[in-house]
């Protein structure tokens, strides 16, 4: 078993519209043109999918990282590079989610909340603001920034292409960086 190539997951976690999924597909993209195999799980299409049982109290979220973490880690136990964007707002579930997973990346992807707000791609915070959306991550319910991510990304002062080009550097091995 030992023999086993575990391949890394790179676990992208940050408010809505901070830029997660943005990032983590053009990663994705990236990799797969240079014949990576790659598997991205979206932490939306996730739960609609093998989750939609779970609503939005801690316990939930919490099961909800503790599945993508058991998937994420069963891909790269067999060689998929795999990438995780979810909120994932609590930080005992992601460090749970990351240890069951051989070799990780942990990126932050952050802005200020009012960058948040006026970007608002999915209309969340104007709906929590009216109160017609309870229970937000970040303006209602908390958030709990990595203490010690392995990346930390500024969508308001980074572009995308600033972003990815930071990640496929966190996932190149260092010996490749020395040479």
């Amino acid at each position: 078993m030992s023999d086993l190539i575990h391949a890394p997951v790179v676990w992208f976690t940050g408010l809505s519209g901070a830029g997660k999924s943005t990032i983590a597909k053009r990663v994705a993209d990236e990799l797969r043109e240079s014949g990576v195999g790659i598997e991205w799980l979206d932490g939306d299409e996730v739960r609609s999918i093998l989750s939609p049982d779970l609503g939005f109290t801690r316990a939930d979220r919490d099961l909800q990282v503790t599945r993508l973490g058991y998937i994420a880690s069963l891909l790269a136990r067999n060689g998929v590079v795999t990438i995780v964007s979810a909120i994932s707002p609590y930080e005992e579930s992601r460090k749970r989610a990351l240890e069951m997973c051989h070799r990780s990346v942990l990126v932050h992807v952050d802005a200020p909340l009012s960058v948040l707000e006026a970007r608002d791609t999915k209309g969340l915070y104007r709906r929590a603001r009216e109160g017609s959306l309870l229970g937000l991550t970040g303006v209602d319910d908390p958030y709990e920034s990595p203490l010690d991510p392995d990346l930390r990304i500024d969508t308001s002062s980074m572009t995308i292409d600033e972003a990815v080009a930071k990640v496929l550097l966190a996932l190149t091995p260092q010996e490749a960086r020395i040479g």
